[in-house]
Order: structure tokens, then C-alpha cells, then sequence
């Protein structure tokens, strides 16, 4: 009886020392597992935050976008007249003088924004496209008209007032770009851009270098 106690001692013993073995080795492996997962998961935060820092700032989503608009009143002549052998006719001469307001809007395209960080020097450098007109349009109810005068023998066409408009459109934003249009258009491009980029980064550790 007692042997058989002894036994049964012993053989509950060597369960036991073979649960614990078993626990600690498990024990081992899964700490090894975990310091692996928690040392990649650090790595993964990284790689995943570089990656995704475009969409995190939006520029794809923006598309074109007005960053300064030029608002001008121009003035366009209509002058037409019949002649003979390189001199006018008297009383042929038809001829509009008139002017409308134009709004011209440039920007750029923020989806060609492209741009990298560099984590060693704190540095975010920002290639910027070429700022381009976006719109020209004539304000409709801006007419004014300062002379008109018809003649019966010569009329003026729908031909010549389109083309008098075109004229017309083409000298304000020829204008407007003399007068930096684009370059302020540039300009606030690059305080949208450092705003963007401000919600995502501390731009007191940051500093920001457009190309």
C-alpha cells in the first residue's frame, strides 16, 4: 500500500515537473514572439505613417484650385467700314466702342504636388507646379457701351463681335499675367500648402523647403 502511494507520488511529481517545463519553454517562446511583434509593430508605425502621408494631407483630393484672381474692365472697338480702292466711303462706317469687366482666376493643380520628408534634418521639401490660368470670363452685366454708331451699307457681324470679345479676353489676362497674376498665385499656392502640411506636422520641428 505504501508503495503504491510512493508511486503515485512520484508519477504525480514527474507531471508536474513536465507542466512546468513545458510552461516555461512555451513561456519563453511567447515573450521572444512578442518582443518580435512589439520590435516590428515600432518599425511598422514608421514605414506606415511615410506611406500614407499623402493621403493624410489631401493635395489628390484637391485638384485645381484658384489661389488669386485678377478683376479688370476693358475697353474693345469695333470699327468697320466699306472702301474703294483704299479709301473709305463716306458714310459707311459703322463702329462700337464698349467695355466689360473680365475675371481671370489662376492656381495650380494640387495632385502634381509632390513632396518628401527628410526625418534626419527635420526638412519637408515641397516640389510646387507652375501656377496656370484657370478661368477667364466676361461679367455679362458689366456692359457699358461709350459710342455706337450703324451704318445701313455696313453691318457689323456676329463674327466680329466674337472676335472682338476674344480680343478682348486675351488682352486682359495678357495684363493681369504682366501684373503678377501668377506669381501671387504662387505665392498664396505656398501658404495653402505650409496649412496643409502644418495639420500634420509641427512646423516648429519642421521646416518646409518648396522646389
Amino acid at each position: 500500500m505504501d508503495k503504491r502511494i510512493e508511486e503515485g507520488k512520484r508519477s504525480k511529481h514527474s507531471k508536474t515537473s513536465k507542466v512546468l517545463k513545458f510552461l516555461t519553454s512555451k513561456g519563453i517562446i511567447i515573450f521572444i514572439l512578442i518582443i518580435c511583434v512589439f520590435g516590428t509593430g515600432i518599425g511598422l508605425g514608421k514605414s506606415f505613417f511615410t506611406d500614407s502621408k499623402t493621403t493624410k494631407l489631401g493635395f489628390e483630393d484637391i485638384g485645381e484650385l484658384a489661389t488669386q484672381s485678377a478683376y479688370s474692365s476693358n475697353v474693345s472697338v469695333i470699327d468697320q467700314s466699306r472702301d474703294l480702292f483704299g479709301f473709305e466711303i463716306p458714310f459707311t462706317q459703322s463702329k462700337y466702342v464698349f467695355s466689360y469687366d473680365t475675371i481671370i482666376k489662376a492656381g495650380i493643380n494640387f495632385s502634381d504636388i509632390t513632396w518628401k520628408v527628410d526625418e534626419d534634418n527635420k526638412k519637408i521639401q515641397i516640389n510646387l507646379p507652375e501656377a496656370k490660368v484657370l478661368s477667364n470670363e466676361i461679367d455679362e452685366d458689366s456692359l457699358k457701351v461709350y459710342h455706337e454708331s450703324e451704318s445701313i451699307f455696313t453691318n457689323i457681324e456676329l463674327e466680329d463681335t466674337n472676335k472682338a470679345l476674344s480680343n478682348l479676353k486675351e488682352t486682359a489676362q495678357k495684363d493681369a499675367i504682366e501684373n503678377g497674376l501668377l506669381d501671387n498665385a504662387i505665392a498664396n499656392a505656398k501658404t495653402l500648402v505650409k496649412n496643409f502640411v502644418g495639420q500634420v506636422y509641427d512646423l516648429n520641428t519642421y521646416q518646409i523647403e518648396f522646389e
